[in-house]
């Protein structure tokens, strides 16, 4: 409790001193535009849910589903906006070795990201594929990255952990969190089926802060990358390319150490922090 009290304490002084402005030098981000409006709307009870590290919408569309990283069950939460719990399963035949992220696609599954890799030595990279209304049926999808030789690299060389990614168009995408290499964000891409692949290395993003969450709106037409802080809007261009539209940074100095975010809308936003905190996004 105190080391997370410390490290929202540092967030906020980080955010208010340094903001938005280190991206905006060095990757053209404009600075808190679109305007929001964020607030806090509830916080989940942490003898229930340990260290929230995921979230994605329900089918109902107004609860959520959220998870808890190492060390912890394999268990998908659902829990309302207040974060009150109202259902858990367990999700057989799994480990939480290091449950990141979770996503959706649009025919009922839910993927969930066992790849957090702190060490940068796992040579089990997963995520395993479960169906909303069947639990017990679970696929796994074991991945590596083409461009990690060493385990662990060098130290400036390691920026192999992932915690944030989303589904689009039969397609996961996944973001390093930004350490090692100063700045610099990996993208890579895996096909959306069971089965063991090498990671295609789509882009490099430069961003000044670790990447802890993604997703993307359901037009397909804004990515979010929640940071330490801030958060991160892409807008892709009229060629449908992720990142060659305006970039947008929001500052969040009272989001501690923020873990998760989803697109409620096209527009609004839902994120959470690891002490269980939910906040609220919503456009001006």
């Amino acid at each position: 409790m105190l080391l997370e009290k410390l490290f929202t304490i540092y967030v906020y002084f980080q955010t208010l001193l340094c903001g938005c402005s280190m991206d905006r030098k060095q990757a053209g981000f404009q600075v808190n535009e679109p305007r929001y409006r964020v607030q806090k709307i509830g916080r989940m009870h942490k003898k229930e849910i340990k260290e929230s590290s995921g979230l994605e919408l329900a089918p109902d569309s107004t609860t959520f589903w959220t998870h808890a990283d190492s060390g912890n069950p394999p268990v998908i939460y659902q829990i309302d906006s207040k974060g009150h719990l109202l259902n858990s399963y367990n999700i057989p035949h799994t480990t939480n070795l290091d449950w990141e992220d979770v996503a959706k696609d649009d025919q009922g599954n839910l993927y969930i990201g066992d790849f957090g890799n702190n060490s940068n030595t796992r040579k089990n990279l997963r995520i395993y594929r479960v169906k909303e209304d069947n639990f017990t049926q679970v696929d796994t999808i074991s991945f590596s990255y083409p461009d990690q030789k060493a385990f662990p690299p060098a130290q400036s060389k390691r920026n192999f952990n992932c915690e944030a990614f989303f589904y689009f168009q039969g397609k996961l995408y996944l973001f390093s969190k930004n350490y090692g290499t100063r700045d610099w964000v990996k993208m890579y891409s895996i096909p959306a089926q069971p089965g063991a692949y090498t990671a295609n290395l789509v882009d490099s993003l430069k961003i000044a802060s670790r990447i802890t969450a993604a997703d993307i709106s359901p037009d397909g037409k804004t990515i979010a990358l929640l940071g330490y802080g801030n958060l991160y809007l892409y807008q892709s261009d009229s060629t449908g390319k992720f990142f060659a539209g305006k970039r947008n940074c929001l500052a969040l100095p009272k989001s501690g150490q923020a873990e998760a975010v989803i697109f409620k809308n096209n527009q609004d936003l839902i994120f959470t922090n690891e002490g269980g905190k939910i906040f609220r996004a919503i456009k001006k």
